[in-house]
């Protein structure tokens, strides 16, 4: 069976929150939408978001480390927030394993977010909804775009190239050969919820500096080996550059 999902790479994400501003504009504007702002710039701002990145400091001074983790629905494989739905407003896809909601039939109770232990559900204010990520079921699936973006926005909006995209089944897949390759482990697995999206662990890079790696030999402001002299007149600030 398919199961769509990402695999993040943790070494390259540079937490600039592209994936969370292209997330953004196209689900709000799409089948997903409207994701509401309430109050953006005021002292208690809120808002709906299908991703978030949260940057925080492993490690102890001066052995310290600032890590990015971006984090959305891991459309799960056994999701708990389909159960407990009353409704039947929560529900994984057969076809592809993706978790959506369907908010025609969505009443607010806020049980899925109780439910899922990654805090990843965001009920909408504004339309009295839950919400999430969909995986941008409406690009992976159109038969308007071109296949190279039947992709989330997330994954073509990242500048690292730390997002990527496909079937976590398929043994020859990009993604399943990342997770192989690099060693990638799901989210918090003791809850037993076999998260789909993964995650590509940080690597630590010997870096090796020589003594003659210390010092520029091409500096430009040293002529003839010597470092420029102050020119006498005024208004020559620039005399040494």
């Amino acid at each position: 069976m398919t199961q769509l999902a990402l695999v993040i790479d943790l070494n390259v994400c540079v937490g600039c929150h592209a994936c969370v501003t292209s997330c953004k504009q196209w689900n709000t504007s799409g089948s997903a939408g409207y994701l509401s702002d309430m109050d953006p710039y005021g002292a208690d701002p809120n808002g709906t978001f299908f991703n978030r990145v949260q940057t925080f400091e492993v490690g102890e001074f001066p052995n310290t480390q600032t890590v990015h983790f971006p984090k959305s629905c891991l459309h799960c494989e056994d999701p708990p927030c389909v159960p407990v739905c009353p409704t039947g407003a929560s529900y994984k896809r057969a076809e592809d394993g993706i978790v959506l909601v369907d908010y025609d039939k969505c009443i607010g109770c806020k049980y899925c977010t109780w439910a899922c232990p990654y805090g990843v559900r965001e009920f909408d204010e504004q339309r009295k909804v839950m919400t999430k990520c969909t995986l941008c079921v409406d690009r992976v699936t159109s038969t308007v775009l071109p296949e190279p973006e039947r992709k989330p926005a997330c994954v073509l909006a990242c500048p690292a190239n730390a997002r990527l995209f496909g079937d976590v089944h398929d043994p020859d897949s990009e993604v399943s050969r990342a997770i192989l390759e690099r060693g990638g482990y799901p989210l918090m697995p003791e809850w037993g919820t076999k998260p789909s999206n993964h995650y590509l662990p940080r690597r630590k890079t010997e870096l090796h500096i020589h003594p003659e790696d210390l010092e520029r030999h091409d500096n430009p402001l040293k002529i003839d080996g010597q470092l420029p002299g102050s020119y006498p007149g005024a208004g020559r600030e620039d005399y040494a550059t």
